[in-house]
C-alpha cells in the first residue's frame, strides 16, 4: 500500500499551487528588472566609452579637409557641445525608439546600414545552434553509455581541448585541414555577394559554422554526459533495470527526460556564447555580418554604428541568458 505524506497531500492543494505560481512569477519579475538595469548599464558603457574614442564625429563627416569653422558649425548642429548626460539622454530615448542615428561612414541611417548584416548574422547563429542541440544530445549520450571506455575517455579529452582554444584558432585549423592546405573541400572564405543570401552558397556556411558548433557541442554533450550517468545510477533506474526493462527503453523513455532537465538552461547559456562568438567567426571568414561590419566601423570611427551593434549584440546576450534562468527557476 502506498502512503502519501502530508507534504505531498498539501503540495496538491490548489493554495499551494497558486503559491508556487507567484513564486516563480516573482523570481521571473526580479530577473527581468535585473536584465533591464543590466542593459541599462551596458549602453552607458557602450556611449562613454565611444565617446572617448579619438576624432571628431563633425570631422569624419565633413573630411579631413574641412575648416575648423564647418567642424565647429556642424557640431554645433549635432549637439557634440551639449553635455555628455544630455547627449547620452538624446542617444538612448532614440534607441528605445528604434533611431540609432545615421552613421557617420556613408550618411545612411544606422538601422538601415545594419538590416542585412544582421539577418546574416541572425541566420548564421541559428543555423550553429540549431545543430549544436542535437549533436550535443548523441555525443553525450554515447559517452555515458561508454563510460569510462577509451571512447568516453578520447570524448572528454578532445572536449576539453576544443573549449580551450578560442573560436579564432579552431576556424583557423578548420581552414587548414578543409579549406586550404590538406583537403580542400569548402571554401575558406565566406564571401557572400551583394544582392544575395547566404543560404544561397551553403558550401560557404559549413567552417564558419562548424566553428561555432565545435565549442557549444563539446561543452554542453559533457553536461548532458554527467546527468545521464546520474540518471542511469539513480534508484529508480536500477529498480527499472531488475524489473527487465530493456537498456534502450530505460535510456530514452525513462532516464533521458531527467536528464534532460539541467541541461536545457545550458543550452540558452550555449546559444548566448554562441551570439557572442559570431563576430569573431565572422571576421576569420570574412562573413558579411555584424563582426565585419563592427570591426569596419571601428576603423572609420563610426561611433554611431558601433554603437548599435555593440547594444544588438548584448540586448540579445542578455536574453538568452534571461531565458535561461527562467527556464532555472521552472526547474527548480
Amino acid at each position: 500500500m502506498t502512503t502519501i505524506t502530508e507534504t505531498e497531500v498539501l503540495a496538491t492543494q490548489p493554495g499551494a499551487v497558486m503559491r508556487r505560481r507567484t513564486g516563480w512569477v516573482g523570481v521571473a519579475l526580479r530577473k527581468l528588472i535585473e536584465a533591464v538595469i543590466t542593459l541599462l548599464l551596458v549602453s552607458v558603457c557602450v556611449f562613454f566609452a565611444t565617446q572617448i574614442m579619438p576624432g571628431n564625429a563633425a570631422a569624419v563627416l565633413l573630411g579631413t579637409h574641412a575648416t575648423p569653422e564647418r567642424v565647429a558649425a556642424l557640431s554645433q548642429q549635432l549637439g557634440l557641445n551639449d553635455p555628455l548626460l544630455v547627449q547620452y539622454g538624446r542617444w538612448l530615448g532614440g534607441v528605445l525608439h528604434g533611431d540609432f542615428g545615421t552613421s557617420l561612414a556613408n550618411g545612411r541611417p544606422v538601422s538601415q546600414l545594419i538590416a542585412t548584416p544582421f539577418t546574416n548574422s541572425l541566420f548564421l547563429a541559428a543555423v550553429a545552434v540549431i545543430l549544436t542541440l542535437p549533436l550535443s544530445l548523441i555525443a553525450g549520450v554515447v559517452a555515458a553509455q561508454f563510460k569510462d571506455t577509451w571512447i568516453d575517455k578520447t570524448f572528454l579529452g578532445s572536449s576539453m581541448l576544443a573549449n580551450a582554444l578560442p573560436d579564432f584558432i579552431i576556424g583557423t585549423l578548420l581552414v587548414f585541414f578543409f579549406g586550404t592546405t590538406v583537403f580542400k573541400i569548402f571554401p575558406p572564405v565566406s564571401i557572400i555577394p551583394l544582392g544575395t543570401h547566404p543560404w544561397d552558397f551553403p558550401a560557404k556556411l559549413v567552417l564558419p559554422v562548424a566553428t561555432l558548433v565545435i565549442g557549444g557541442v563539446m561543452y554542453l554533450s559533457r553536461l548532458i554526459r554527467v546527468s545521464v550517468i546520474d540518471a542511469l545510477s539513480s534508484e529508480y533506474a536500477e529498480m527499472a533495470h531488475l524489473k527487465g526493462i530493456s537498456r534502450s527503453r530505460l535510456l530514452f523513455v525513462h532516464a533521458l527526460p531527467n536528464a534532460l532537465a539541467p541541461a536545457i538552461p545550458a543550452a540558452s547559456l550555449v546559444a548566448a556564447f554562441t551570439i557572442g562568438g559570431v563576430v569573431v567567426v565572422e571576421y576569420l571568414f570574412n562573413y558579411p555580418g555584424m563582426g565585419v561590419l563592427l570591426l569596419q566601423s571601428i576603423g572609420a570611427r563610426d561611433i554611431p554604428t558601433i554603437q548599435a551593434i555593440v547594444m544588438i549584440i548584448a540586448a540579445i546576450y542578455f536574453v538568452f541568458n534571461f531565458i535561461a534562468d527562467l527556464i532555472k527557476v521552472g526547474r527548480d
